[in-house]
């Protein structure tokens, strides 16, 4: 282990997802465990240039591995996207002590975790927290699980409705470049069509489809749509396009929007935050800088900062395979 690490800054970017909390406690506990003095920066990138620090103990992260959200709060900060910005940030964290940094956050956060660190050589190690799952080097970011449950139990209920009136319901689920919720979220709750950017579905076919649905006696059906599907400007459009073609369809649509960024995180996301926070910080501590810490074939491994964010993860064929089966 490298001994120069005596001061560990953990801070959390971007939109919030469940398990951020169960993170930070990682960080701050393991940073305990090895004797090393542990920081909260508060609001993220905006906290850090105006120097909205505070010290960190193991009690001081006492019951918030249930908690969704994040105790160190989450801001957007353009300040920090400038060399002045990110100057009086630096000179913050040098006037703290602080020698290293854990970025709780997705791509975005990444990228100003990378800029910082190739301006002022402060050593960085980054956290995946997205619900998107967006992100590459890591089947799971923090948030996602949790998100995916959230989704299930609520097409679930809207369900119960759509079969008790004879409805079709569109369902939007968060996803504005990955399909990632859609499709998992979509089997899971036996969605009987599921649109996602990453695949064309096109008008014709789904109009195909849902009158298929009807002529095989289905008396209602659910259509789960990510945000950033590409087949009509917004999920009210493309209610509006298939009450036009097809009449005989009473549709609802549902938005299920920030509802899935909260919520207490499953076990597998406490479990996940867990395992993430300690590889951070040990790897701070072997003298690591510009890695994301993340999960491959349930083994915590390191990828580049530079290849997370240009990197794509793809969508499982084999799931929508297993969709276009289960829709029969």
């Amino acid at each position: 282990m490298n001994n120069t690490i005596k001061k560990v800054g953990v801070l959390t970017s971007g939109g919030d997802s469940p398990g951020m909390n169960a993170a930070i406690r990682s960080v701050v506990r393991t940073c305990a465990y090895h004797n090393i003095e542990c920081v909260g920066i508060y609001r993220g990138y905006q906290g850090m240039i105006e120097g909205d620090f505070k010290e960190m103990g193991p009690r001081s992260v006492n019951n918030i591995i249930n908690k969704g959200g994040t105790i160190l709060k989450s801001a957007r900060s353009k300040e920090f996207m400038s060399a002045e910005g990110r100057k009086k940030a630096f000179e913050h964290l040098k006037k703290e002590g602080i020698d290293g940094v854990v970025v709780i956050g997705g791509d975005g956060s990444f990228t100003g975790a990378l800029v910082f660190n190739k301006e002022f050589g402060m050593p960085v190690m980054g956290i995946p927290g997205t619900i998107d799952n967006d992100i590459f080097g890591t089947s799971h970011t923090l948030g996602y699980d949790t998100a995916l449950n959230t989704v299930v139990e609520c097409i679930d209920k809207i369900r119960d409705t759509a079969s008790s009136h004879n409805r079709l319901f569109f369902v939007e689920v968060m996803g504005r470049d990955a399909g990632h919720i859609a499709l998992n979220a979509g089997i899971g709750a036996g969605a009987e069509e599921i649109l996602i950017p990453e695949e064309d579905l096109g008008l014709d076919r789904l109009l195909e489809s849902l009158e298929k649905s009807r002529n095989s006696g289905k008396s209602s059906s659910i259509v789960v749509v990510a945000e950033g599907d590409k087949m009509g400007k917004s999920v009210f459009e493309l209610k509006d396009y298939i009450e036009e073609h097809l009449p005989e369809y009473d549709i609802r649509v549902s938005v299920l929007g920030h509802m899935q960024r909260g919520g207490a995180p499953s076990c597998f996301d406490r479990v996940l935050a867990s395992r993430l926070g300690v590889k951070a910080v040990e790897s701070l501590m072997e003298g690591k800088s510009n890695y994301m810490v993340g999960l491959i074939q349930d083994e915590v491994t390191l990828t580049p900062l530079e290849q997370a964010i240009k990197g794509h993860y793809p969508i499982d064929t084999e799931l929508l395979r297993v969709s276009d089966i289960m829709s029969t």
